[in-house]
């Protein structure tokens, strides 16, 4: 199953999809609320990660698939090891992309973090204050938002871009995303704060994808806060900005398919 981040769509994966479908049964789901999925405005703590990943857990479930690995990228990246977390029997390998654990990032949120990744604190604001200020030119801010995140927007899928920008045009979408990061500043950091004090961890093997010279607070390496989380963890940094699984889709498959190869015993179970 890949989860793709803010502010995209399952469009996300379209260089990387179609070559794990030569070897596996692959499940791309927009994220709860997000892109052309059905979830109701009014749906109680929609935003937090424990609840979007009961709902993909009960969507694989339906589907047949009582196990199987999960990617995720960007806010994507947090429903999966939160799934990973919640349903060690179901999640039999987890794939990171740009992602540490919610609490490290706001332990290490000082003022470059603040000025860079300014939308944590914005939509993580009271409703309706951002989704009013993003309704403003939502094409203005979700194209400058992609051309950070990719450095250069040029570099996105023309076709992928465009699925990103309807899907970003629709209110209910944006206050979706909004609620995600509105859990992200309460909620799923006390899941995972209780998680961390209580010494839970991944017992899935774990493969972290990062953005190349990336450092979190106290400067500490990503792999050096997946430690902390998982019992087996491996990855590497790779340059191209955010949105790796566009960018540099031919370096992230040359590190995933051995590692699912690797873990065949444990993902066929």
């Amino acid at each position: 199953m890949l989860l793709h981040g803010y502010p995209e769509t399952r469009a996300a994966w379209h260089r990387i999809a179609p070559v794990l479908a030569d070897d596996y049964t692959v499940v791309v789901p927009d994220l709860p609320g997000y892109g052309d999925s059905d979830l109701k405005s009014s749906a109680q703590g929609m935003g937090s990660k424990r609840r979007m990943g009961q709902c993909l857990r009960d969507m694989m479930k339906a589907l047949g698939h009582d196990r199987f690995v999960t990617v995720g990228h960007d806010r994507g990246g947090r429903v999966a090891y939160r799934m990973a977390l919640d349903f060690p029997q179901a999640v039999t390998a987890l794939v990171s992309v740009t992602v540490v654990p919610t609490p490290e990032m706001w332990e290490g949120a000082g003022k470059t973090f603040g000025l860079g990744a300014w939308h944590w604190f914005m939509m993580a604001q009271p409703a309706p204050l951002p989704e009013k200020l993003m309704a403003g030119d939502p094409r203005f801010l979700i194209d400058l938002t992609l051309n950070k995140m990719a450095k250069g927007i040029e570099k996105l899928n023309p076709l992928a871009l465009e699925d990103y920008r309807t899907a970003f045009d629709r209110a209910e979408v944006r206050h979706v995303m909004c609620e995600d990061y509105r859990a992200g500043a309460t909620v799923d950091e006390e899941d995972d704060l209780a998680d961390r004090t209580a010494g839970r961890k991944i017992a899935a093997p774990v493969l972290v994808f990062w953005e190349d010279g990336r450092r979190y607070g106290g400067g500490r390496e990503p792999l050096d806060i997946w430690a902390d989380w998982a019992h087996i963890v491996e990855g590497r940094g790779l340059s191209g900005g955010h949105l790796l699984p566009e960018t540099r889709a031919d370096e992230i498959l040359d590190l995933l398919l051995p590692f699912l190869e690797r873990n065949a015993d444990a993902i066929t179970g």
